[in-house]
């Protein structure tokens, strides 16, 4: 059968593992066994995608990223450069704990970026913004900006990746889109 994605010649490609049409995977990146890698995805240098891992289309890894068992990320996510996941809440070397890994899910079109920390068993929103460096240890809101340690909601943003500034009327529009947003009992939703 015809390979329909890229793989540099560095890359270790397990047996047992799904990649999507048109993939690019980067140099010493390993893609374990029962991973799904959906269509249209870049995978930077030095990751590694473990087994039982799914990523949707269309998500961009960057370089030294290990996404681990129990993260799903949905289409359209962007993983900033050195950014973390965990699995265990409560690792501890001598103790296996394999069976107790949680799940996190990263929700279509969310940003993490680079050198932030997700603690297994969050669920980021869509179009969530996690800020460079920021620690998650809770669900993150869809549009919601946060940053820092721990990480705490700042703001909102547009599916453009803008900071949303809303009127008294609770209404907000995207400065590169023209799109337009309503604030609603701490909550957002695009409304044209």
């Amino acid at each position: 059968m015809e390979k329909t994605y890229f793989a540099h010649e560095t890359a270790v490609i397990d047996e047992g593992c799904t990649i999507g049409k048109g993939t690019k995977i980067w140099h010493f990146s390993h893609i374990m066994s029962g991973c799904e890698i959906g269509e249209s995805c870049n995978i930077g240098q030095n990751v590694v995608v473990s087994p039982g891992v799914k990523l949707g289309r269309n998500v961009k890894v960057q370089n030294n990223v290990s996404i681990y068992t129990g993260v799903i990320c949905e289409d359209d996510v962007f993983l900033g450069p050195s950014m973390v996941f965990t699995n265990v809440i409560n690792p501890r070397s001598a103790i296996n704990r394999k069976s107790e890994y949680l799940t996190t899910l990263v929700k279509r079109s969310a940003t993490i970026g680079a050198n932030a920390t997700i603690v297994c068993g969050v669920t980021l929103g869509e179009f969530s913004f996690v800020g460079a460096g920021a620690v998650v240890t809770k669900d993150v809101k869809p549009y919601a900006l946060v940053v820092g340690n721990p990480a705490r909601q700042i703001g909102w943003m547009s599916e453009y990746g803008h900071r949303l500034e809303f009127n008294s009327d609770g209404v907000a529009v995207c400065p590169e889109s023209g799109q337009k947003y309503k604030l609603e009992n701490n909550q957002v939703f695009r409304i044209d």
